[in-house]
């Protein structure tokens, strides 16, 4: 299909459903950014426009949105990819129209000290915008859906990159949207990609049992409609097979196969009014055997984004049971479409008002306020996932809470206080503990004290809501400052030490390094880090991250002068030690043990200088420092050797070959034990052959203690080989 070919069909798309849409305003949309695109190809090789164009015929065809969401998405990559700006498309179109594009766009180009960090601005931004107009999200997800459509032209690499954040941000936002129908191609797609050897057994034994299944679906339908017939329901309904995601969820977290899942099917009878789908509900259990425990009432009590349903799973004639979801036709409507339902007859650009204030949205940023990247992420997915529990006040207000929350999650629901004064907590009449999991339907009762202390630290763990956590680190922040710099600091120094630095480190370069972390004072840094805002590793790693650099600055200059200058003739001397190894000629130098033969005190080693991170330390039998790989570089090995003051510990890897077994990590794990070896780390495979491959990452004094803890694995039954990976 031409470029004009498929601006045509949507056109004719938008004709459909909106024919008093403003065309001009589509066509003018359209030509400009042909124009601004004009050039760029995508990875298929197609011109660039074509992925627009595509944007916008699933914001039409899936979503059946309003000219200016039509307008947007055509121009929603002008902003990040071509020389247009804010204010060009502002001017062109409408504010609104630059605003919808602006929010769409990813953040500009800047540097981050991660990738977690780029990715939670760019949802923060996404979650801004969206909070304004719920449209930026609905074109944005599109934008997502035919990327993931055409994922195949992308690198390997690339592809389960865009998989994971779809499935772990997108997929949710989608359901949080009630958006069913996107939701479940977009996890489908992103399955494809993240284990494509599951996803392709699954379609495989899908496609070899569909007679069956469609014979099963068809017998089915025509039962529930003759029954339906007879009563005089008007009804439609049709059956399904469970979506690919949703079958491979299940033998995952069940440990099946596909023969072993029985509840692959759902049927949907879709009436006129409220009333019929409580009369169909009694005849769908009077055909078939209602499994206990499994009905949910989605009509009584809608879920947050306005989802409204019947929920029952029945046994069949044939010993299958399956789903059956009963609604009327206009539930179902919110139910595929979700929030774009609100959209679908808006005409005009008319109605971005207060459809687009989502309180929800609202929170989700509030609640993140002070969060570090990871967190931010984490709690987006907790908070946007698909389970939900819904449990009640004893004044019958139904609360809607993560799936697994506990009485601490309700409690702060309702208001800080109330969970700040919280002493103990009844479910269903009853005192239950404040790690208690509430289920549907539980009638909560929060018990108070005005002379309470306040929430424990323990209870940042038992919460599920990032409401709930937020709350309790404000709790901390604002009452507990001298304690929580006093923890603090001791996590902070605990984690330098692990991490081979020291104070003087940090001392040497303060005002570069809080810098970094963003903060003012050391203290303030460790008042975060006690009440749970900023972690201990993440102030370590960004620190290391830039002594990294300074150090690479300071040999940058150093290798500069060494050339201008004739140089000296070279006086080896050993210098003081650090990190318990002594480099001859240089003194204060950044130190570094190499992952690929991690040495221990008592190991042959050889030192290499490396560009922007000092010496790395290798073990003199390790393949990367073998004399072959070492021509050319001769001026760059130095000789090392170890001090007197070495560490408490270092960090080495040892790889174990064994038959496989049961129990055959435990026993490591004793012997690991009865030698007070820290393990900091455990991999283990199984062979096609029926061998067990270990690698333990653990931490150790010396060789001395290395040679004790090799002796006592190589003693365990099965065990063939112990070494020592290097290279």
């Amino acid at each position: 299909m031409t470029v004009q070919e498929q601006y045509e069909l949507l056109e004719k798309t938008v004709r459909g459903y909106n024919p008093a849409a403003d065309f001009d305003h589509i066509r003018a949309a359209f030509d400009y950014a042909n124009r601004c695109h004009e050039g760029q190809k995508r990875k298929s090789g197609e011109p660039y426009i074509i992925h627009p164009l595509a944007v916008a015929q699933i914001v039409a065809e899936e979503l059946k949105l309003d000219s200016e969401s039509i307008e947007a998405a055509l121009l929603h990559d002008v902003i990040e990819d071509t020389p247009a700006t804010h204010e060009d498309v502002a001017h062109l179109f409408s504010p609104t129209i630059a605003d919808l594009v602006e929010g769409v766009s990813k953040l500009t180009r800047i540097q981050y000290a991660t990738k977690e960090d780029e990715q939670m601005e760019n949802l923060r931004k996404m979650l801004i915008a969206m909070s304004k107009d719920i449209r930026v999200i609905l074109i944005k997800i599109s934008d997502r859906l035919h990327n993931m459509r055409t994922m195949e032209y992308q690198s390997p690499e690339k592809q389960k990159q865009k998989s994971l954040e779809t499935m772990e941000i997108y997929a949710p936002i989608s359901h949080r949207l009630g958006m069913q129908r996107m939701k479940w191609e977009l996890e489908d797609l992103s399955l494809k990609y993240l284990d494509p050897v599951g996803y392709e057994e699954i379609i495989t034994r899908l496609d070899v049992k569909r007679p069956e299944y469609d014979a099963f679906l068809s017998r089915t339908q025509d039962q529930i409609r003759a029954r339906l017939d007879e009563l005089g329901i008007q009804h439609m309904v049709y059956g399904r097979i469970k979506h690919p995601y949703s079958i491979y969820r299940k033998m995952f977290s069940q440990n099946k196969s596909l023969d072993e899942i029985f509840d692959l099917f759902a049927f949907r009878v879709l009436v006129d009014t409220m009333g019929d789908c409580y009369n169909v509900l009694g005849v769908i259990h009077d055909i078939y055997k209602p499994i206990p425990g499994r009905f949910k009432d989605y009509i009584g009590t809608e879920k947050p984004n306005g989802y409204q349903s019947l929920h029952t799973t029945v046994m069949g004639p044939d010993g299958l049971p399956f789903e059956v979801q009963i609604r009327t036709w206009k539930m179902h409507e919110v139910a595929e479409y979700g929030v774009a339902a609100h959209w679908k007859y808006k005409q005009n650009g008319q109605g971005s008002g207060t459809e687009g204030r989502y309180e929800w949205v609202r929170r989700l940023l509030e609640n993140q306020e002070g969060a570090d990247a990871e967190e931010y992420i984490h709690s987006l997915k907790v908070d946007m996932f698909a389970d939900e529990v819904f449990v009640f006040t004893p004044n019958g207000d139904v609360q809607n809470l993560p799936a697994k929350a506990t009485p601490i999650d309700f409690a702060y629901a309702i208001h800080s206080a109330v969970g700040n004064r919280m002493v103990g907590a009844k479910v269903n009449n009853r005192i239950v503990p404040l790690d208690h999991v509430l289920k549907n339907g539980d009638i909560v009762e929060i018990l108070t004290s005005k002379s309470a202390k306040g929430p424990s630290r323990d209870w940042v763990k038992i919460a599920k809501s990032s409401e709930a956590r937020s709350k309790i680190r404000q709790w901390f922040k604002k009452e507990k400052k001298e304690e929580n710099i006093a923890n603090g600091r001791s996590s902070f120094e605990q984690e330098l030490r692990h991490s081979g630095l020291t104070m003087r480190d940090v001392t040497e370069n303060l005002a570069l390094l809080l810098k970094k972390v963003s903060y003012g004072t050391l203290d303030e840094m460790y008042a975060a880090i006690g009440y749970g805002g900023f972690t201990a590793q993440k102030a370590v790693s960004r620190m290391r991250g830039e002594l990294q650099r300074i150090a690479r600055q300071h040999q940058e200059a150093a290798e500069s002068l060494q050339r201008t200058e004739e140089p000296p003739v070279p006086q080896p001397r050993p210098v003081k030690s650090e990190q318990g190894i002594i480099v001859e000629g240089l003194d204060n130098c950044l130190v570094k043990f190499s992952r690929c033969c991690t040495p221990v005190p008592g190991d042959e080693i050889v030192g290499f200088i490396t560009r922007g991170y000092g010496v790395s330390v290798h073990r003199a039998d390790c393949p990367n420092a073998a004399p072959e790989r070492r021509a050319g570089q001769e001026g760059r090995w130095l000789k090392v050797t170890w001090g007197s003051d070495t560490n408490e510990s270092y960090p080495t890897t040892i790889e174990v070959v064994s038959k496989d077994r049961m129990n055959l990590i435990l026993d490591i794990s004793t012997a690991l034990s009865s030698t007070n070896t820290f393990v900091s780390g455990l991999n283990s495979r199984s062979t096609e052959d029926g061998f067990a491959v270990i690698r333990l990452e653990i931490r150790v004094r010396d060789g001395v203690q290395m040679k004790t803890i090799m002796n006592k694995l190589n003693q365990i039954s099965g065990v063939l080989r112990v070494t020592r990976p290097a290279g």
